[in-house]
């Protein structure tokens, strides 16, 4: 899930860039082939008021991350221009085309680029990464300071999880919407936290989560599944072809 939108990472250095540069901001064109990207835990309240969050991965990699569309390689919360379509964006879209490589079982971490990014470029175009003295930028350094963070909050939201899963809190959920045309757009394979499971979890363990303020994300993303509703919108918006039959989404067991 950690690479969904990366083709050719490679890692940063002096010798292999001394002229690039990057271009960023114009347009989120890389983004539209993938139907949801990982959340990380500390941007719950930013993103459920507009993206529905589950929980998705094995058991050993499970992560929450934000759905973008119904159907494969379809985010609609991007439009023809490739712009954003949404308030907030996820951190996950805002590090491309960087990303962290890990080496040493964990241990150490090489920041790289993908090359295939369309804002790559050695014309001078946008922010150079290396300065003529082969040091690093301005630029490059608050990349390096928000990859770092970001490799932060990926390890406190994978501690996270591994606490839903002792807990046993989640359950298999699924998300369906009935186009006019016949056509049903599905959506499987993710998890959400049960209420009857949370309201069932014995009193020292509710009490830890709400110390932690854990059981505040919780219930943003149990609130964030109304959310499955704007991506039906979206989708309808999507097709002019074929509306919506339902007023709103299907979100089941």
């Amino acid at each position: 899930m950690q690479l969904l939108i990366y083709e050719t990472a490679v890692p940063v250095s002096s010798l292999h860039h001394a002229n690039a540069c990057v271009a960023v901001g114009g347009t989120y064109e890389f983004s539209k082939k993938v139907n949801s990207v990982p959340l990380m835990a500390v941007e719950f309240p930013f993103a459920a008021p507009e993206y529905p969050i589950v929980f998705a991965g094995a058991k050993e990699s499970l992560m929450p991350a934000v759905i973008l569309g119904m159907r494969d390689k379809e985010n609609v919360y991007l439009d023809a221009a490739g712009t954003w379509q949404a308030k907030y964006l996820p951190a996950f879209v805002r590090r491309y085309p960087f990303v962290f490589s890990a080496s040493n079982e964990g241990k150490t971490f090489t920041l790289c680029i993908d090359e295939a990014f369309s804002g790559f470029n050695r014309e001078g175009r946008g922010q150079r990464l290396f300065n003529d003295e082969g040091k690093p930028t301005q630029f490059t350094d608050n990349v390096l300071k928000f990859v770092q963070q970001y490799q932060i909050q990926f390890d406190r939201t994978k501690a996270f999880c591994e606490k839903l899963t002792e807990l046993d809190l989640l359950e298999p959920m699924q998300a369906q919407v009935s186009l006019t045309t016949g056509e049903r757009a599905a959506l499987t394979g993710f998890m959400a936290v049960s209420r009857n499971k949370l309201k069932a979890l014995a009193g020292d363990k509710l009490a830890e989560l709400v110390k932690t303020d854990e059981l505040e994300l919780l219930y943003l993303h149990l609130f964030s599944m109304r959310n499955f509703s704007i991506v039906k919108d979206r989708l309808e918006a999507a097709t002019p072809s074929a509306a919506v039959e339902s007023a709103e989404s299907v979100v089941s067991k």
